[in-house]
């Protein structure tokens, strides 16, 4: 059985509680609550504008805003603390549907705050990753009765719960599931799939997205269709076409047998009325090499329109050719529109990790904007072709800064300065898309920054896109690797560590103390996690962490004996422990990914701001305002404006005239007026709200709910809810 938990918050005596009882009171209290569906879709609406037509609380009130209940999830175990977590709860007919940052699901009392069901999908087992939330879908069933169900992904499995229950829907796979692993290129039982956002709902299909490896080996990031009421795949959209579809040609002839990559992780957007769906997808693998992948690799890095009934192709725009940054698009499309020469334009607006905003006719994909092709500089490693020229919209202009200078350096000791400045004069820098190399290359706005998951806001009142941009230069370290020659004479042990210094130093530091909450500390991971329970982490991957299966093949037992400290583990490893790498080709890796430019001290070296929070006019594509979002006091200059800081959640916008946001490090939850950007309420939190917002109606009183990440004293992190007195 399945890990059902009908455990009301704060009650354990209602543990015993009869699921009879608990169901009737359920389907009570939905009767009384259905007058607000208003956030009922993840980020919003099928349309991902992350918009709220209420206005209850608004900007002459917001100042009155109080904290009104708080759920803590209950999966923690072991002393172990859940993180970062990204959860954009939903809610129906007065119940709020969400996960926690392991992975489970559950039903909570959108008024009090009360949990209705949990459910586990591990049944007791190790869980955990990102998951950015759950999808709603209603019918009837064979008797014409009311069907509701909750659909999500825990692991790699899709899962059917019954929203009033939270029990898993018999008829739904194989006793309420379905293997995400099935349907994809390679064997099932050797791969694994594990989905970060929540798929989206046209009629009876679930279309779903999904995360893969962004290492040599993944798998391709195929988008599909499963029915709502069976499981049942119904189509399949192959990003990375095979032989005889469109775009072929944009690889070389055998790369479908082998290239990965190319996977909607971030969510996608549906025009109901036009029966279109909205792909936003990511880049090719590996992430920062691809001569094995010449030329554009479509559809990589492109919005592309499917027909959302069949999965056939509509039309599709490539907004990063051949990428070597981890350009992915990294949020849902936002469908918008938009007032151009008097007319009303249906479009799309995407933003992107270095910092543009591409809008297109929804129905042709013709920009709205020109966009032009430039020249951009060529790659120096041998065997790697990029692309002569990259597109650049002319308006609205990046939203994040894509050039930098020695005066851009900061300058918080005199050693440090000096250790930046020289790092940067070192390094291969030609501004925006300059290759990795083997001399090292300056990122900017690097693969964290930009736009991220939260993806942007769109007021329809007034079409001005909303959007929070991260500026997080990082540093690209190339280096040729041959995994039998740096294997030879090594032991387990210090096989372990040449694997940890490739793949793993970047996220989790040399002396593996992490960068929380994004990349948390390895210290002390034996008192956590059982070897067996880390091993499975490391392959399957989960959140930011790709799988890392295919890398440490034959390596397992040296990366567990690094990360256990077993130093006195002096075996050899055996030439059929080395793993093995196709003949004849080349594997460069980028030791550095996703790290920070920081002087010696850990401070940024790029001058601030390093977050800010931007609106666009997208009728006109000129800037309403942009400010600093976020605040590190003790680098802020004395006197000085605040500092900005990165951070992954998106805005949401209401027609109270307020954009509510959080995410960033300094632990607040803000509230800005949307016409001008003033800051008009904030609030600290218990930890870091990595997550989107929502809001609601419920007994006649408006909400602003958030996902809050793990703590020392809430391991499991919670659900905290906002309203006026």
């Amino acid at each position: 059985m399945f890990g059902i938990n009908p455990i009301p918050k704060h009650t354990k005596s209602l543990i015993i509680l009869p699921a009879i009882a608990a169901f009737a009171g359920l389907v009570a209290y939905q009767n009384r609550e259905q007058t607000d569906r208003s956030w009922s879709i993840y980020k919003a609406d099928a349309e991902s504008t992350s918009y709220s037509a209420l206005d209850q609380i608004n900007t002459s009130n917001v100042d009155r805003l109080q904290l009104a209940w708080t759920h803590s999830y209950t999966d923690m175990k072991d002393g172990s603390r859940a993180g970062s977590s990204e959860c954009n709860p939903i809610i129906v007919d007065g119940v709020m549907y969400t996960t926690s940052a392991k992975h489970w699901a559950y039903a909570i009392n959108a008024q009090t705050g009360e949990q209705l069901w949990s459910f586990d999908p591990f049944e007791g087992a190790e869980g955990g990753g990102v998951s950015r939330g759950v999808t709603y879908w209603e019918g009837v069933d064979r008797s014409g009765a009311p069907d509701k169900r909750i659909l999500f992904t825990g692991g790699d499995n899709l899962f059917a719960l019954d929203a009033r229950t939270g029990k898993p829907v018999p008829g739904f796979g194989e006793n309420g599931r379905v293997s995400m692993n099935v349907g994809l290129r390679d064997d099932p039982a050797t791969i694994s799939v594990i989905p970060t956002s929540p798929g989206i709902v046209y009629k009876d299909l679930l279309i779903m997205g999904a995360e893969v490896s962004e290492l040599y080996g993944a798998q391709p990031g195929y988008i599909r269709a499963y029915n709502c009421k069976t499981g049942k795949l119904e189509w399949t959209f192959h990003t990375i076409p095979l032989p005889g579809e469109p775009r072929y040609e944009t690889w070389p002839k055998d790369a479908y047998k082998y290239a990965g990559g190319v996977n909607d992780w971030a969510g996608m957007s549906l025009d109901t009325h036009r029966g279109i769906v909205f792909l936003a997808l990511g880049s090719p693998s590996y992430d920062f090499y691809g001569a094995d992948r010449k030329g554009n690799n479509l559809y990589g890095n492109s919005v592309v329109a499917l027909d959302a009934a069949t999965g056939k192709y509509i039309w599709h725009y490539q907004l990063v050719h051949h990428d070597l940054w981890d350009y992915d698009l990294p949020a849902p499309p936002n469908l918008v529109t938009v007032n151009r020469d008097g007319k009303q334009i249906d479009a799309v607006a995407q933003v992107t990790k270095h910092g543009f905003i591409f809008v297109f006719n929804r129905e042709t994909g013709e920009p709205l904007f020109p966009i032009e092709e430039r020249k951009v500089p060529a790659s120096r490693i041998p065997g790697e072709e990029t692309s002569p020229t990259q597109p650049f919209p002319l308006k609205p202009r990046p939203f994040a800064r894509q050039w930098m200078t020695e005066s851009d350096l900061t300058h918080y000791t005199d050693a440090g300065h000096d250790s930046i400045v020289k790092k940067f004069r070192s390094m291969r820098y030609e501004g925006l898309f300059t290759p990795p190399d083997l001399k090292g290359t300056l990122m900017l706005p690097g693969s964290r920054g930009g736009a991220e998951w939260g993806g942007a806001a769109y007021d329809p009142a007034s079409t001005v896109l909303f959007v929070k941009s991260n500026d997080s230069p990082e540093i690209q370290s190339m280096k040729k690797v041959d995994p039998e020659q740096e294997a030879k004479d090594q032991t387990v042990y210090d096989q372990g560590k040449t694997v940890y210094m490739t793949y793993c130093v970047a996220c989790h530091g040399k002396d593996k103390n992490g960068d929380e909450p994004n990349y948390p500390s390895l210290i002390g991971l034996r008192n956590r996690m059982t070897r067996e329970a880390a091993l499975d982490k490391i392959k399957k991957g989960g959140g930011k962490m790709p799988a890392f299966a295919s890398a440490i093949k034959s390596k397992e037992k040296g990366i567990i004996a690094f990360l256990y400290d077993r130093p006195q583990n002096s075996a050899k490893v055996t030439k059929q422990e080395t793993g093995q790498t196709q003949k004849g080709a080349d594997k460069y890796l980028n030791l550095t990914a996703y790290g920070h430019f920081r002087d010696p001290q850990g401070n940024p070296a790029l001058r601030p701001p390093w977050g800010t929070l931007n609106a666009i006019n997208l009728s006109t594509g000129d800037y309403e305002w942009q400010i600093p979002l976020g605040n590190d006091e003790k680098r802020q200059e004395n006197g000085g404006p605040e500092t900005g800081q990165e951070g992954s959640a998106g805005p949401i916008v209401t027609a109270g005239g307020l954009i509510f946001i959080s995410g960033t490090q300094d632990r607040k939850l803000r509230a800005f007026d949307k016409k001008t950007g003033k800051l008009v309420w904030q609030t600290t939190l218990p930890g870091v709200a990595n997550a989107t917002a929502c809001t609601y109606m419920s007994g006649g009183k408006q909400y602003v709910a958030l996902s809050v990440g793990g703590t020392k004293e809430n391991p499991s992190g919670a659900v905290m809810a906002f309203r006026l007195p």
